[in-house]
């Protein structure tokens, strides 16, 4: 076999996939606990990598339960096995909850099930339980083969053979209450089915003048409480880590009348159903109705959500995410020696980590503890970084202190819209106008781009001004795509006018081409010589400084979401294969994740020139599949891959090649890609960062007291962004050297790595770097001092 190595700039070694070898190797996947959205992604993608390295690959059915009872339970999977299910909800292979499992005999039956058809690594999906059980497995497996063999189950050569068991967990649960990882496969879905709910009760209440009590799942944990009613502006949230403190039942009421009279017509409570009060007694969503009747005669509903939260297609973010845990966690069994413990693979920031697995659990247990000792401070420091900072987040937003008790600092902040509308504009607007408030800033709000600013369309905006924005789709403040470079005099006098401290600006490449624009009149215009900052946003995912842009989560749902109904609207036809056109510009971002999570075959972007040989081969690969049982081709084109291989040209080689075989059809799916409103993952990341550059702002401004600092060096005008594991500020001086500006990419996207493993789950043979999957981490290394950018 070929080894690659070439060395890096960290100066170890390269390490490629081929160099892994799953040859005799047997993998057993099982789905345990409660189902999560997403699960079917993470089985998919843990058969076909184990297949493409050559393993031999089982279906546990019905999770522990299947394993005991063995049989029919335990099948051996083929490629086409976990064809089409990438959008289905649930678990294919069934989960049950085990008694037998956790008996000694229970786990003999299951090792002497696994040890006969020679299974001896195992990929568990499942939440804290199910992980804990495999790792008791793993700890007994030596031990469960002796007694095998001295009952004459299992001869003595396979008690060496099958000497020691690999185990490597994935965390499904859709309550994201697993100690170690940023988000677990489920919790994203969730959020859209509580945000899709949320959304329309709005339209009712607000009808009406009603109170609604939202309750949703997290019996111990509050995160789908926390988050949505962060995505969704709710007034007040009740969790169980945090309890309000003792009197809340007054403040909640006054907290509501307030509101009301700020001409609100509408109030949302959110109750995770684990909530409790600081002595421990549950806070039920009906108590909290009986309360606001009473007490402010407000005609008020409850809705319990219940398992509504569990079913339905899983989201992008978690079909990505469980897809890339999938290829980690075979190449973590690959790897696994006798002496590595039980690992979960999981996701830190937008890097996929391996984490001891009992640590985690170890952590995870700490909570509930700390919880039933009444020790909440410590209960949400455990639960990690994500957790606290959406805590704060959210108690800065939610609750406005009275004018006379915010120390004002006679700074005047403006914040400003640039480029084509993302979802999730309106979000960030509205974290950064009330962020400033609290800080003691008078924020103004810049309307239709540089344009707007050049002419004075520029006005105070309040706390209640932008009440209700979160879940508005594309731009309030209106937004253009012209640059500044024709008005810079006209903007510097408005600046003047205005007598504007500090600018943030939320938009896409043209915003972060017109700040380099302003940074370079600083020399001419001493009135550019302020705080500037720019939070990415843009369906194409294209700027400089970040591997996140705000709205790229909503465009790629709706191309993924598009490409589930396209194919479904093929089911029961002849096979049949689509070529569908997706925006970005030249950046490939939405057509390769669209086609990661989409399932797609073929992925053609501008950062991978092809020819027409690859255009060839790839029509030659569908045929092939298309001869099996498989019935849909789905081939995603970016707009600006190629000049002349148009979409057209792809939609007739493939009608021609395809001949006899498959017919055609062809979709561009054009501006609906940036419409509709934000998804979770928007508006929560919209509202943190947002709130995140306003801090920055605060402290800069607090650098020049008096007026008569002048701002000019390069770490007053920056991007702020997510890079790997980190929030970051990075000057746009430093960013200019990274940029393509004839394409309007950054020269380098980390997405790029991940072209592979969409080739891979679409049985091509291909190089692929795992130089990144490695060592297992200590938990507590997330906990250090630079900024994690928990999502």
């Amino acid at each position: 076999m070929d080894v690659k190595v070439s060395s890096t700039p960290r100066g170890s070694y390269r390490k490629f996939l081929e160099q892994l070898s799953g040859a005799g190797k047997a993998i057993g996947v099982l789905t345990s606990g409660g189902d999560a959205q997403g699960m079917n992604a993470a089985v998919r993608a843990v058969v076909r990598m184990g297949i493409y390295v050559g393993a031999k690959v089982y279906f546990i059915y019905e999770g522990y339960q299947g394993m005991v009872d063995g049989g029919s339970n335990i099948v051996e999977a083929n490629w086409e096995s976990v064809s089409s299910i990438l959008q289905v909800g649930g678990t294919i292979i069934g989960s049950a909850r085990c008694k037998a499992f956790r008996t000694r005999e229970g786990r003999l039956k299951a090792a002497s099930n696994l040890v006969h058809r020679g299974i001896t690594n195992l990929c568990v999906i499942g939440g804290d339980g199910s992980l804990t059980g495999a790792n008791i497995f793993r700890k007994e497996w030596s031990g469960l083969l002796e007694e095998l063999a001295r009952d004459g189950k299992i001869d003595h050569e396979a008690v060496q053979k099958y000497a020691y068991l690999n185990v490597v967990g994935m965390v499904g649960s859709i309550d994201n209450d697993f100690c170690g990882t940023d988000m677990t496969i489920g919790t994203d879905s969730a959020l859209h089915r509580i945000i899709e709910v949320v959304d329309a009760i709005m339209t009712t209440a607000q009808s009406h003048q009603r109170t609604f009590v939202l309750e949703v799942m997290g019996r111990h944990c509050g995160y789908l409480a926390l988050v949505s009613a962060l995505a969704c502006g709710a007034d007040w949230v009740f969790l169980p880590e945090s309890p309000p403190e003792e009197g809340w039942e007054e403040s909640m009421c006054v907290k509501l009348s307030e509101n009301r009279a700020r001409k609100k017509r509408l109030n949302i409570i959110i109750v995770a159903e684990g909530a409790i009060d600081t002595q421990n007694r549950p806070i039920t969503s009906e108590k909290i109705k009986e309360l606001v009747v009473t007490q402010l005669g407000y005609d008020t509903r409850v809705t319990i959500l219940g398992h509504v939260q569990r079913g339905g297609t899983p989201s992008a973010f978690d079909r990505i995410l469980a897809s890339r845990m999938g290829v980690e966690a075979v190449i973590a069994l690959l790897e696994a020696t006798p002496e590595t413990p039980a690992c979960v693979v999981s996701l830190s920031g937008n890097q996929a980590v391996r984490l001891p697995l009992m640590e985690c659990v170890q952590m995870t247990q700490d909570v509930q503890k700390a919880m039933d000792e009444r020790r909440f401070k410590d209960a949400v420091q455990l639960r990690g970084r994500s957790f606290e900072t959406n805590l704060n987040t959210y108690k800065r937003l939610a609750i406005k202190l009275p004018d006379d008790q915010i120390p004002k600092t006679n700074c005047n902040v403006a914040v400003i819209n640039v480029g084509a509308p993302a979802a999730g504009m309106n979000a960030a607007v509205r974290s950064a106008v009330r962020v400033g408030i609290a800080d003691g800033h008078k924020m103004f709000a810049v309307y239709d781009g540089f344009d707007g600013f050049a002419k004075g369309q520029i006005k105070e905006i309040g706390w209640g001004d932008v009440g209700g924005w979160t879940g508005q789709g594309g731009s309030i403040l209106g937004t253009k795509r012209i640059l500044p470079g024709k008005y810079l005099d006209k903007i510097a006098t408005q600046i003047r006018t205005h007598n504007i401290n500090a600018i943030l600006i939320i938009g896409g490449f043209e915003a972060y081409h017109g700040m380099i624009i302003m940074g370079d009149a600083r020399s001419q215009q001493e009135e550019f010589c302020i705080p500037m900052c720019l939070l990415p946003a843009t369906i194409s995912n294209n700027v400089p400084g970040t591997d996140i842009s705000i709205g790229s989560d909503t465009g790629l749902n709706t191309v993924v979401e598009t490409c589930d109904r396209i194919k479904q609207s093929a089911s029961g036809t002849k096979r049949r294969v689509f070529i569908i056109e997706t925006m970005g510009g030249y950046c490939g971002y939405l057509a390769n994740m669209g086609g990661l999570a989409a399932g797609a075959d073929a992925a053609y972007i501008f950062e991978e020139p092809f020819d027409i040989r690859d255009l060839q081969s790839n029509v030659e690969h569908l045929t092939e599949k298309m001869k099996t049982t498989i019935q849909r081709g789905l081939v995603l084109r970016n707009e600006s891959c190629s000049e002349n291989y148009t979409t057209d040209f792809i939609y007739q080689l493939y009608s021609e090649e395809g001949k006899g075989v498959f017919d055609c059809r062809k979709n561009v799916l054009g501006h609906m890609q940036q419409g509709g409103a934000p998804s979770p993952f928007d508006r929560n990341f919209g509202t943190k960062i947002s709130a995140r550059a306003m801090q920055w702002i605060t402290m800069k401004l607090k650098e020049a007291p008096g007026k008569g600092k002048k701002f000019v060096s390069d770490d007053s005008i920056c991007v702020l962004g997510i890079s790997k594991r980190n929030v970051v500020f990075q000057p746009v001086t430093e960013l200019k050297k990274e940029t393509d500006f004839e394409h309007r990419i950054p020269k380098e996207q980390w997405w790029l790595k991940l072209r592979p493993v969409m080739k891979i789950l679409a049985k091509y043979r291909t190089s692929y770097d795992v130089s990144d999957s490695g060592q297992l981490e200590p938990v507590q290394q997330h906990n250090g001092h630079e900024e994690h950018a928990a999502i």
